[in-house]
C-alpha cells in the first residue's frame, strides 16, 4: 500500500495565535483593528486616519460596493496546490495585495513607515510610501530594498519635479506612485471637529488626549521626539521639507493645481523605472494614461478622502480593465476581507492595496501588527480560494460573481 507524501502547509500555523503578543490575540480580522487603535490613538490623531471628507458618503460607499456581489462556487474542485502569488509589472510578489500609501504614519506608531516597509519586506509584498510621510525615504528604501515604492505628490512646477525625481531614484526606489486627485486641499470638516489641524498645533485636548492614552505618548510620541526629533515632511521635494507645526505645511504641498497631462508626459521622460498613476476612477482616463507611457494605474478615490460622492474604485472597476491595455490595473479604497481581494481580481485588477488597516496595526503593535494584519489577510484568500473553487487566480473572472 502506497501513501502520498505529506503536503506543506500553506495555511496558517495550527495554535499560531499562541505565539503573538497579549494586545495583537484578540485581533482576527482587518475589523478589529480599528476599535482597537481608538483605544490607542490619541483622539485628533485617530479621528484624522478614520475619517473621510464632508458627509463620509464615499467613505462608506467603498466598503458597500464589495457587498454587491456575491459568489458563484465550484466545488469538487482540487485546490489542495492553490498558489497566491502574483507577477506585478515583471516583480513576483507573495500576495496579491500590498499596503496603499498613508501619510503621517510616523505619528500613528513610532518608526510608523520604516516598520510597515520592513512586515512589507518580510512578507513579499509591495509597500508604497507616501510624499506625505515624516520619514525620510532614504530610511524606508533600506527597509523595504525589493518591495517598496515610492508615491508622489508632484506640483506642477517642472524644477520641483525634477529634483525629486532625482532624488527617489537616488534612494533606490525602482517603482513611482504618482498621485493625481489631490488639485486642492479636501474640505475634512472631521479633521476640525476632533481637534486635528494642518499644521498640527499643540493644544490643551491633545495634551489631555496623550496623557491619557500612555502607550502612544512614551511609546511613539516621546520616543520619536527623543531619537529623531520634531518630526518634519521629509520626502515632498529634492531637500528636507518643513516640520509639522510649520504654518508653511500647505505651502509645502501647493500649486498640485497646476499639475497636468504635460508634467506626467515629463515624469515619464525623466523616470527610468515603473510608473504608476493613482487616483483614477474613470475609463477615460486610465486610457489616457495608457498612451501617456504609465506602466500601471491605481483606480482610486483616496479612500473617501477627497470629493465626497466619487464612486468607489470597485464600481468602475470592469470598465476600467477594458481600457488598461497592457497596463496593471490595481485597486484601493475599502479592502477589508479576502474575499473583498478576489472579488478585485475576478472583475479585472491584477492587484490591490489595503491602507487603514495597516497603520490602525502598526499602532497598536508595531512591525508584529503589521505582519499579523498581512498574515489575516494572506490566510483569508488563502482559505477563500478553497471554498471559492480556485487553484489560481488568473482562474478568477466575472463568472464566479453574482451581482446583487
Amino acid at each position: 500500500m502506497t501513501t502520498n507524501p505529506p503536503r506543506k502547509q500553506l495555511g496558517p500555523a495550527p495554535n499560531a495565535r499562541r505565539h503573538l503578543p497579549l494586545r495583537l490575540r484578540s485581533i482576527l480580522s482587518l475589523g478589529d483593528l480599528e476599535p482597537a487603535a481608538r483605544r490607542i490613538l490619541p483622539r485628533p490623531i485617530f479621528g484624522y486616519l478614520q475619517g473621510g471628507v464632508e458627509d463620509n458618503v464615499t467613505l462608506q460607499a467603498n466598503a458597500a460596493a464589495f457587498r454587491k456581489w456575491m459568489f458563484r462556487t465550484n466545488v469538487l474542485v482540487d485546490v489542495s496546490e492553490r498558489e497566491q502569488s502574483r507577477q506585478l509589472m515583471g516583480q513576483t510578489y507573495k500576495a496579491p495585495f500590498g499596503i496603499a500609501p498613508m501619510g503621517l504614519c510616523a505619528l500613528f506608531a513610532f518608526d510608523g513607515d520604516v516598520v510597515m516597509a520592513r512586515a512589507a519586506e518580510a512578507a513579499g509584498i509591495p509597500y508604497v510610501l507616501s510624499g506625505a510621510s515624516l520619514t525620510r525615504m532614504e530610511r524606508v528604501a533600506q527597509a523595504a530594498p525589493t518591495c517598496g515604492w515610492f508615491q508622489a505628490y508632484t506640483p506642477g512646477e517642472p524644477e520641483h519635479i525634477e529634483g525629486l525625481l532625482e532624488r527617489v531614484d537616488k534612494a533606490g526606489f525602482k517603482t513611482l506612485v504618482v498621485t493625481v486627485d489631490t488639485a486642492t486641499l479636501a474640505n475634512r470638516e472631521n479633521n476640525v471637529r476632533v481637534g486635528f489641524s494642518t499644521p498640527l498645533r499643540p493644544s490643551l485636548r491633545l495634551a489631555w488626549d496623550g496623557m491619557t492614552r500612555p502607550h502612544w505618548l512614551l511609546g511613539t510620541l516621546a520616543r520619536t521626539l527623543a531619537q529623531h526629533g520634531m518630526p518634519h515632511f521629509e520626502n515632498a521635494g529634492a531637500g528636507r521639507g518643513v516640520p509639522i507645526i510649520s504654518r508653511s505645511v500647505v505651502r509645502q504641498f501647493g500649486l498640485r493645481d497646476h499639475l497636468s497631462w504635460q508634467h506626467l508626459a515629463l515624469i515619464r521622460q525623466r523616470w527610468r523605472g515603473k510608473l504608476v498613476i493613482k487616483g483614477l476612477i474613470s475609463a477615460t482616463d486610465v486610457k489616457r494614461a495608457e498612451q501617456a507611457g504609465a506602466d500601471g494605474v491605481i483606480l482610486s478615490n483616496h479612500g473617501g478622502r477627497q470629493l465626497d460622492g466619487t464612486a468607489p474604485p470597485l464600481l468602475v472597476l470592469p470598465e476600467a480593465a477594458k481600457a488598461k491595455g497592457a497596463m496593471a490595473l490595481m485597486l484601493d479604497s475599502g479592502v477589508r476581507r479576502g474575499t473583498d481581494v478576489l472579488k478585485a481580481l475576478a472583475l479585472g485588477a491584477d492587484h490591490v492595496f489595503v491602507g487603514r488597516p495597516m497603520a490602525y496595526a502598526a499602532a497598536i503593535g508595531g512591525q508584529a501588527g503589521v505582519a499579523h494584519a498581512v498574515g489575516l489577510l494572506r490566510d483569508e484568500v488563502h482559505r477563500d480560494m478553497a471554498l471559492l473553487g480556485v487553484q489560481r487566480l488568473a482562474d478568477l473572472n466575472m463568472e464566479q460573481l453574482v451581482a446583487v
